[in-house]
């Protein structure tokens, strides 16, 4: 019942959420913000500087986007903006394997942090347009996603340049981001302390 009554009221009401957007620099995390807002990649994107948070609105849902600088010098503010957020979002640019070893060092070491332990994390391996791309299986190998344990993982191959699976990417956020809200209201009802 409970089931059935959330959906009804998901008809209804409004809902909001927050991701964070991380991965080093130029995987193409802004290119995937401005896609997923405005339906299109915009050529002339500047290297984020620091962060920069963007509102988007899909139907009923608003997406608050902390999109996240992959400079080094910005690496060590990331776990701020991931305080609080529904879902974590790591990019990788699948066309660099000199960069994925750090790519995984800097995940695991987000992923490492107590104040984001339960959040969901969904792994983007971008730039699957160019001939360069690396296969999938090699990118995940090196990741070692599936070491990850005590929070919900997956990853999408994309293109933010043809909107590849972009489309799933947001069916994914949204529906675990709402699963991990009720995940955090039940663990409270019954007392238990969980960190979101």
């Amino acid at each position: 019942m409970g089931g059935v009554l959330s959906w009804i009221q998901s008809l209804f009401w409004a809902q909001e959420m927050e991701i964070a957007i991380l991965g080093l620099q130029n995987a193409g995390k802004s290119s995937f913000v401005s896609v997923i807002n405005n339906g299109k990649m915009d050529d002339d994107l500047q290297p984020t500087v620091g962060f920069n948070m963007h509102k988007v609105q899909k139907g009923k849902v608003t997406i608050k986007v902390w999109d996240m600088g992959g400079q080094k010098k910005f690496r060590s503010m990331w776990e701020r903006y991931c305080r609080g957020v529904n879902v974590i979002t790591f990019v990788v640019d699948s066309t660099d394997q000199k960069s994925l070893p750090s790519a995984k060092k800097e995940l695991d070491s987000i992923l490492d942090k107590a104040s984001v332990a339960n959040v969901p994390l969904l792994v983007l391996l971008n730039k699957n347009d160019l001939p360069d791309a690396m296969p999938v299986e090699t990118i995940l190998k090196t990741l070692d996603l599936n070491a990850i344990q005590n929070r919900d993982v997956s990853y999408f191959s994309i293109s933010c340049k043809n909107i590849h699976n972009i489309d799933k990417t947001l069916e994914w956020i949204i529906k675990h981001a709402n699963s991990n809200k009720d995940k955090v209201k039940q663990a409270q009802a019954s007392g238990k302390r969980v960190s979101a």
